[in-house]
């Protein structure tokens, strides 16, 4: 009933209004008509849009202080190869935030940067590398660990320097605790067609997929290895700005002791110098 008596009203206005007025009733009146059959065929797209926003977004971790992207190390385990995650490390606040990385099997993992800080409403990018493995894990499963440790340090902190009781959980200090697990996952690979028609077909189509995969993955390592050779240089240049305070420091010393080495020498020669009888 509602549904002819809306269709009645459109009619009406049909004779009555302009050519303009009657387009808007009309789609007024599709919309109201649809509605009230509960028949949402004239909306596909925003069926689609709202789809899209149900699907779940890339999850993060972390607390007040810092966000970590993203919640899980994921790795693509290869015997005898290398692999790498990356982690962000984002500051959510206004201070300078300094982060530690710890893991339950520091041998397995090389992590660069593995301490830090954080400048306000900055972020951080972590290296995580699973050293080449010699034989598969069972079902492929990871029990290893990873704890990112955050607190806030004073502007004035020396980055290449962290003193080592910054992470040490004190009574009024805010240690902030972040857990993230690893997981092995196995490459992914094109697989080809089925039947006689389309043999050709699948094998270059798996030909080309594995083609694009394998200069994907060369990109990867060489941007990898470009990144670990920066962070190779900036370690680099901190022992060396190190190397050089010890130096400095060394110096000082030496040049002090020699300064009073000398002083000493000349006190006792005035002082014989005075002290002997003079001759007349």
């Amino acid at each position: 009933m509602p549904y002819d008596l809306v269709m009645i009203l459109l009619q009406f206005c049909g004779h009555q209004m302009g050519f303009y007025s009657f387009q808007c009733v009309w789609v007024i009146s599709i919309l109201v008509a649809a509605r009230l059959r509960r028949s949402p065929w004239f909306l596909p797209s925003l069926n689609l849009s709202t789809k899209a926003l149900n699907q779940p977004a890339a999850k993060m971790v972390g607390g007040q202080l810092i966000t970590v992207h993203p919640e899980e190390l994921t790795f693509e385990f290869e015997l005898d190869k290398p692999a790498y995650c990356n982690l962000k490390v984002v500051n959510n606040t206004e201070h300078h935030i300094a982060f530690k990385v710890k893991t339950t099997s520091p041998k397995k993992y090389f992590v660069r940067p593995n301490t830090s800080v954080v400048q306000p409403w900055d972020s951080c990018t972590i290296t995580v590398t699973l050293q080449a493995q010699k034989e598969y894990p069972p079902d492929m499963q990871c029990k290893d660990k990873f704890l990112i440790q955050s607190t806030k340090v004073p502007p004035s902190i020396d980055i290449d320097e962290i003193p080592p009781n910054t992470f040490n959980k004190d009574g009024e200090k805010v240690l902030e605790e972040c857990k993230l697990r690893v997981v092995y996952v196995t490459p992914q690979f094109g697989a080809s067609s089925e039947g006689e028609s389309g043999i050709f077909s699948g094998s270059s189509v798996s030909r080309r997929g594995s083609e694009i995969q394998a200069a994907q993955r060369l990109r990867e390592e060489r941007d990898f290895r470009l990144q670990q050779n920066k962070q190779l240089e900036r370690e680099l240049e901190m022992l060396k700005r190190r190397r050089s305070r010890q130096n400095d420091a060394g110096f000082s010393l030496t040049f002090a002791a020699f300064a009073g080495l000398i002083g000493l020498m000349v006190g006792i020669l005035l002082n014989l110098a005075l002290s002997s009888p003079s001759t007349e």
